[in-house]
Order: C-alpha cells, then structure tokens, then sequence
C-alpha cells in the first residue's frame, strides 16, 4: 500500500511540474505581429534593496511580491484621460488610453497592448488553486496583474492591471515634451 501511495504521489507531482513548463507558444501573445524592429532590451536587472529604494511600498508589494491592490481602489480604475500608461518599475510605456476599456471588475483594463505583445510577457500562473495568466513587464519583469479572454473589444482580451504597477503621461504632456 505504501508503495502504490508513493509512486502516486511521485507521477502526482511530476505531472504537475510538466504542466507548469513555458513553451515559447504559450508564452507568446494571441495578438502578436510581425516584429519590424529589434526586440526589446531586457536585461534590467536590480537588486531588492534597489527596487525598495526606488519604488513606494505598494508599488513594491505589487510589482516585485506579485501583490494585488483592491479592487476600486486604484488611480487609473475610473480614469480616461488621454495618453500613455508606462510601468511604474522601469517607465517602458506597456498600454495607451485608445487600448483602455471600463471592464467594471474594480481594476483599469486594457485590450491589447503597445506593440503586440513586445512590451507585456505572459506567464501561465497556478497560484491560488487557479490557472490564470499573469502579465509582467516585459523590460523588468515587473508584476502586472493577469490577462483574460472575456474583453468586450475584437481582441477578446481584458488585460486587468493593478493601478499601482502603472504612471501615466498625459498626451498634452507628451506635446509640451516635443516643444
């Protein structure tokens, strides 16, 4: 009996390990094009120490811990000006308020973002007793929030983002910029 309970439990967490392997397909975005530029630096590498340095204790919680806000309770949730929403952990411009939909789920939710599927990485997540999807910064790494397949836009996609994880410059910023 001991034998056949342990060599359950051994193909149990075998077959658990072999599921949560990344392969290139399913890391890859539904929505991605053809690349017409270089791919994106990555190599952004920081210590704990620096990233507390650097970033406020939400923003820390969320995007180095994989912390979630609460739902309502985020900057951007009710916000609709126009611009560009960057990661608030490197500043690499990840969604635009053209991609911005009210999904009312107590997050700001987007349908695609900027390039494709360059800026934002999927990752398949198992925590919690769930399978969700987890979108991180491409450039940092940093946590996002999660992708579902339930938007209301021809994408099909809601990628539901913590506000914290997000700065936003506004377009009449952008312009001043330029001047």
């Amino acid at each position: 009996m001991k034998k056949l309970i342990s060599t359950s439990v051994f193909f149990l967490i075998f077959g658990l390990a072999s599921c949560q392997t990344n392969t290139p397909a399913s890391n890859s975005n539904s929505t991605h094009t053809e690349k017409t530029s270089k791919p994106m630096e990555t190599s952004y590498n920081k210590t704990d120490a620096e990233w507390k340095k650097t970033l406020t204790p939400e923003q820390y919680d969320v995007l180095r811990q994989k912390g979630t806000e609460r739902p309502g309770t985020g900057e951007y949730n009710d916000f609709s000006e126009k611009g560009v929403y960057t990661c608030a952990g490197c500043g690499t411009e990840l969604f635009t308020s053209d991609q911005k939909f009210n999904s009312h789920c107590g997050w700001p939710s987007f349908d695609n973002n900027i390039a494709g599927g360059d800026r934002v990485k999927q990752i398949k997540d198992f925590s919690h007793g769930m399978v969700r999807t987890e979108i991180v910064c491409a450039k940092c790494g940093g946590h996002l929030g999660h992708i579902f397949d339930d938007g209301p836009t021809a994408t099909g996609q809601r990628y539901c983002v913590n506000s914290v994880s997000l700065k936003f410059v506004s377009e009449n910023s952008k312009a001043n910029d330029k001047k």
